[in-house]
């Protein structure tokens, strides 16, 4: 038997997750969050496709996340073989073909195993394992998709039908006959009993040279504008920026409907180790696995005679307390605090739209803004001022800048800060503090080995954050 071909990760990377608000939001999106571990979802997703028999991974993504990527793939001390940042968002199949595009000039035998950055799978090993197992097939010419053995009537997931009289075997290859769509509970339950339905997780496996024909078949108007998108992209600071021109003429569509749905030869793979999308709060709930009340409870939060709830503080000394609920949600944040009963969990995308058709920031800012240097967070805002606590990562710099309607009062509370102001370069160390007047030119770096914090008070008349003049940026912000 041949040596089997290099298999490649292909992490998805982007999305919105506005079904885990306010946890979740546009700027910092629930796959960067540490919802249920110590590491976020997307650090789990790398871990699971780590070891013998798989390449560095390729990481399809925004602008807007491309240093909260790169940065937290450092953390589990994971390099990329690529990020590839998309002009804008235009679904899956355009991600999954640029990633096929982009793998057949540098391995055109290559195997690509897609995968969304944010689901939870309790047994990394054994998905790892089921998916070397279906590698032949890929390479054999054949998509695969993983399908997960279904717990309970979902309404919530589509569904993979296999052959006619096949009994799903987990870990074993066998022919798909047909996708479904989200059913109403009837249709699920019908599909429960029927013993060959699985979830379709969104996994999928094949050869760069099987995908792409795919696309020549199915989707050749796609071709084109991707590859243009492809060939285009542009170096920036180690990431890959597909040319947005073209990238803007291609069709937003999923892989599902541009290629799976119409193609033929598909195998499914069922899987049984456990697994979740964290659709919304109701499957975080189940994923955190509910005390004998049938709670949940994390953070600085305290449930007192209640059944079936969840009860989550994200935010330090803020106490959460229940008393008497009945299958409820309630999530607290610095700045925003969502109570919704668990059932009515698919309904918290209206309450985005509704901040949204109000101007809320909430509605898509994260209390804590992320930054290529760090983050920062607003302790008080008020008429002329506003007190920020800011922290700069080991070794890194903000911007040289100046702000037209601000002065600042820096105070440093931890490591010291390399100042400059002008022409003028200064050390600041814990429990000192400096001064930059309105229109100053000045920077703040921190070169230690540890986090720098400061507080910083804003005094002006607009405070804004697109008061800001850079003259000089590491990360080639504009």
């Amino acid at each position: 038997m041949s040596e089997r071909p290099n298999i490649y990760p292909i992490l998805l990377c982007g999305g919105s997750g506005t079904r885990l608000w306010p946890l979740s939001r546009r700027s910092y999106p629930k796959q960067f969050t540490e919802i249920t571990g110590e590491v976020s979802l997307f650090q789990s997703s790398i871990s699971r496709f780590k070891g013998e028999g798989f390449q560095p991974p390729i990481v399809i993504t925004g602008d807007p996340f491309r240093f909260i990527v790169t940065e937290q793939m450092a953390a589990m001390e994971v390099a990329p073989l690529a990020i590839l940042i998309e002009p804008e968002g235009k679904n899956t199949a355009p991600a999954i073909l640029s990633a096929a595009l982009w793998l057949d000039a540098h391995d055109p035998e290559a195997i690509m195993i897609v995968a969304p950055s944010d689901h939870v799978m309790a047994d990394a090993v054994g998905f790892r394992e089921t998916v070397l197992s279906a590698a032949d097939t890929a390479a054999a010419g054949h998509p695969v998709l993983f399908g997960i053995t279904p717990s309970r009537p979902e309404t919530g997931y589509g569904y993979l039908e296999l052959a006619h009289g096949s009994v799903p075997q987990p870990g074993q290859p066998q022919p798909l006959h047909r996708f479904i769509e989200k059913p109403d509970l009837e249709g699920a339950e019908r599909m429960l009993a029927s013993g060959n339905c699985l979830w379709n997780a969104g996994l999928f496996m094949f050869s760069v040279k099987t995908i792409l024909s795919s696309f020549r078949e199915h989707a050749p108007e796609m071709i084109g504008p991707v590859r243009a998108a492809v060939a285009g992209a542009k170096s920036d600071l180690g990431f890959t920026r597909l040319e947005s021109e073209a990238w803007s003429a291609v069709e937003d569509i999923s892989i599902d409907y541009a290629i799976m749905e119409k193609a033929n030869g598909l195998i499914a793979v069922p899987y049984s180790g456990g697994w979740s999308d964290l659709g919304g709060w109701q499957a975080v709930w189940q994923e955190h696995g509910p005390d004998a009340d049938g709670n949940v409870t994390a953070g600085n939060a305290s449930a007192i005679g209640c059944v079936n709830s969840l009860l989550r503080s994200e935010a330090d000394g803020l106490e959460l307390v229940g008393i008497g609920l009945d299958d409820i949600v309630a999530v607290a944040m610095p700045d925003a605090v969502l109570v919704a009963r668990k059932s009515d969990d698919q309904r918290v995308k209206e309450a985005v739209l509704a901040l949204k058709a109000k101007d809320a920031p909430q509605a898509v800012q994260s209390a804590r803004d992320h930054r290529p240097w760090g983050w920062f967070e607003s302790l008080a805002l008020g008429e002329r001022f506003q007190v920020k606590r800011i922290v700069v990562n080991p070794g890194a710099a903000l911007s040289l800048q100046s702000h037209e309607h601000r002065a600042e009062h820096w105070i440093v509370v931890a490591g010291t800060a390399r100042v400059t102001i002008g022409d003028k370069v200064m050390d600041v160390a814990e429990n000192q503090s400096v001064y930059i007047p309105r229109g100053a030119i000045h920077r703040m770096e921190n070169q230690d080995k540890v986090p720098m914090i400061l507080i910083e008070v804003q005094t002006g008349s607009y405070l804004g954050e697109d008061d800001i003049v850079r003259y000089q940026d590491v990360y080639a912000r504009s």
